[in-house]
């Protein structure tokens, strides 16, 4: 199936990505040692710095990937490339300078060699990353027809369109007439939609032709890392959707929760003084707001912050709420994320994950459960500190009434919902190291 394939052709490009930095990393050590000594550098010299550059690039890789530079290349992505890449490569050159000049159980010697292979790699990387890596093309050529339609199927075509790394061709409605000729290879149908019922009883000889018919979710979902919400149906959640316990996962990710926050939590209330003090000087109000949010199984939980407006938000359309305004101490709180540090007790207690669904208010949750269909799926799991779609969506849903926002972050919270497991969270919790350095986000 074109999915699988495309999921394959996904980890060999992580692969092939991989191997390749990897192999920069240590041309670029080669031409230092050259360029340094101005001489073919001999194999006994270059293996004795490569153990202390290996611990460097095993560093630079983990960089790497926390910048996403391992990840799926949009067409979006691919126009911040270079932006990227600069930016790990500013992080790399730092890891690097403090781990040679305050790690000094190696003894690397001269420094100058750090500073040179540095420079040398900048231009290596850029060429590599910039130039040939969007050109090798990892898998086979498909010619697709989309029997389906829809908004999200638009997204679809724009976006295969839009990146010619997927090497897939759409097919015209004209083609499927004699696919023999046309070459198409595969078949795009959306297996819950009823109109299509009697075009799939037509589809059913093309599996003799050698066609593959594809799920329209399953494609959606392999392209943008969520789930097409405005065409799923009950037989979807029916499919994929499910509470049942997952005791190695469970374990793990109770575990990680109670030690992370935890250790966060006592080492946070170093910072609650300075606070209160903070707060104290600007307007002498209260420390903390408490707010009921929606947890687990539709329960109500009560979640505390940091105040960082004038006034507690309770209701998610009440009139006062339109004149709550952020304070100057509430701003710094909030893009330092320091205002998030008490809910780090609600995952101690179990009614919090580190990893899951942003907790809603009450009357969002009201609110939005009746203008997005199964919007209440999202609490059939504890609600999360940070989620995967806090580090996916470029923007997070207003404060508010946002219907489309909202609805973009519940596709993304699907997406956890059906493939959580250790591995995500963790690359969630990495990737939420980035966004809190960069202070993005919300």
């Amino acid at each position: 199936m074109l999915d699988l394939i495309m999921k394959i052709a996904s980890k060999k490009e992580t692969w092939v990505l991989l191997v390749g930095d990897v192999i920069i990393f240590c041309v670029a050590l080669w031409l230092t040692l050259f360029i340094r000594n101005a001489e073919y550098p001999s194999g006994q010299l270059f293996a004795t710095l490569l153990k202390p550059f290996s611990f460097i690039f095993g560093f630079w890789v983990l960089v790497f990937y926390i910048a996403d530079l391992y990840g799926k290349h949009t067409s979006i992505f691919r126009r911040k490339l270079s932006r990227i890449i600069f930016n790990a490569l500013l992080v790399n050159s730092t890891i690097a300078i403090v781990f040679f000049y305050f790690v000094p159980y190696f003894g690397v010697t001269p420094k100058t060699l750090l500073f040179v292979d540095l420079f040398i790699s900048f231009f290596l990387l850029f060429g590599w990353r910039g130039w040939l890596a969007p050109n090798i093309h990892l898998n086979l050529p498909e010619k697709i027809f989309l029997a389906c339609h829809g908004a999200e199927v638009e997204e679809i075509v724009a976006e295969i369109k839009n990146n010619p790394g997927y090497n897939i061709t759409i097919a015209k409605e004209a083609d499927i007439k004699d696919i023999k000729k046309t070459g198409i290879t595969a078949i795009v149908v959306d297996l819950y939609d009823d109109e299509i019922a009697q075009a799939l009883k037509n589809f059913y000889g093309m599996i003799f032709s050698g066609i593959r018919f594809i799920p329209v979710h399953s494609l959606y979902e392999e392209l943008f890392d969520r789930e097409p919400v405005l065409s799923l149906k009950e037989q979807w959640f029916l499919e994929n959707i499910s509470n049942r316990p997952k005791p190695v996962y469970d374990g793990l990710k109770r575990l990680m929760d109670i030690v992370v926050a935890g250790v966060l939590g006592l080492i946070s209330l170093l910072v609650y003084p300075f606070v209160y003090l903070a707060i104290e000087l600007e307007d002498k109000g209260v420390l903390f707001i408490s707010q009921e949010r929606i947890g687990k199984d539709n329960k109500i939980i009560k979640t505390y912050k940091f105040r960082s407006m004038d006034e507690n938000i309770v209701d998610l359309n009440a009139e006062e709420n339109k004149t709550n305004v952020i304070t100057k101490v509430g701003n710094i709180l909030r893009k330092t994320r320091i205002d998030e540090l008490p809910q780090l007790w609600a995952i101690v207690k179990g009614e919090m994950s580190l990893i899951g669904p942003r907790p809603e208010l009450p009357s969002g949750v009201e609110y939005y459960g009746q203008e997005i269909p199964y919007y209440n799926i999202r609490h059939i799991i504890k609600p999360g500190l940070s989620g995967w779609a806090q580090i996916k969506q470029e923007t997070e849903p207003h404060h508010g009434v946002d219907i489309d926002g909202t609805r973009l972050k519940f596709s993304y919270d699907l997406y956890y919902i059906k493939n959580r497991s250790f591995w995500l969270d963790l690359s969630i919790a990495l990737k939420t190291i980035k966004i809190l350095l960069m202070r993005k986000g919300r």
